[in-house]
């Protein structure tokens, strides 16, 4: 058995270094986790936005996955930018034959400059091999209404949405409130475990300064689902985790910065 836990993500790089698993890899770090990767595509970007995107085949990131598997383990994992259907089903086979259950899909579609990092034609291969598999999908709301086939106007209209989204496979959803600009001061995060709902607020910062939330978000999520930690109590985890790190700026770039990884171990050993 081993001594750490162990998590895996399953995403794309940025070159960048605030996103996808740049930013997975320092948040297992921050949280006391072993991190390993897949690599699914490479970007080319920076804080002003995506030029290029290069996919790699998708036997890569089986290749991947399996070696990571067959010998190091993985207590639980996350998937993010997965770009096209045939590496959807790559990293679908891949979990259904190591039989891993602490799996988070991060749903990652649009980047904060707009560039697509999922083809259109692969939201049906998300819907169909990779939600059936995964414990907790963590939706911005744009990703929300693609998921769900549904139109967000409302906190009732995000519910019916988690709702559709279970009915997919998946066992709880998270979808995240940072682009629900009629909020005001507030972001509400709505957390459903297929029963009950529940309701994260959290003070919204004024900021550019949030490249790689959502990533961020679940790779925190996930490192706190490797280390045995109930869903419930990993969401609130995650959720201060991202709030530290948009909280305390680093001011990098031009554009969209990158949030603060340091930011929620530092405050945490401040307040000891």
């Amino acid at each position: 058995m081993s001594q750490i836990a162990r998590a895996l993500t399953i995403a794309g790089s940025d070159s960048g270094g605030g996103a996808g698993i740049q930013a997975d890899l320092k948040t297992f770090q921050e949280l006391g986790v072993f991190g390993m990767s897949a690599i699914t595509a490479v970007t080319v970007q920076n804080t002003l936005g995506v030029s290029n995107v290069y996919p790699l085949p998708p036997e890569a990131a089986a290749e991947q996955i399996d070696a990571v598997g067959s010998d190091l383990g993985v207590d639980a994992l996350k998937t993010g930018m997965l770009f096209s259907a045939e590496i959807i089903g790559a990293v679908a086979a891949q979990i259904r034959a190591f039989g891993w259950n602490r799996v988070v899909v991060d749903p990652v579609m649009i980047a904060k400059g707009g560039a697509s990092l999922l083809q259109t034609e692969a939201v049906q291969a998300l819907r169909s091999q990779l939600l059936p598999l995964a414990y907790i999908v963590t939706p911005n709301l744009p990703e929300a209404e693609v998921l769900s086939g549904l139109s967000i106007r409302s906190m009732e209209d995000r519910r019916e949405a988690a709702k559709r989204i279970c009915a997919y496979g998946a066992q709880q959803v998270v979808i995240k409130g940072g682009h629900d600009a009629a909020a005001g001061e507030q972001v509400v995060d709505l957390y459903y475990d297929g029963a009950t709902f529940s309701e994260l607020v959290e003070r919204r910062i004024p900021t550019s300064q949030t490249h790689g939330t959502g990533c961020t978000f679940s790779a925190a999520l996930t490192a706190e689902l490797a280390k045995g930690t109930p869903a419930f109590e990993a969401v609130r985890t995650a959720r201060a985790f991202i709030q530290a790190a948009i909280e305390h700026e680093l001011g990098l770039g031009q554009g969209h910065g990158p949030t603060n990884h340091f930011a929620y171990r530092r405050l945490q050993g401040a307040s000891r």
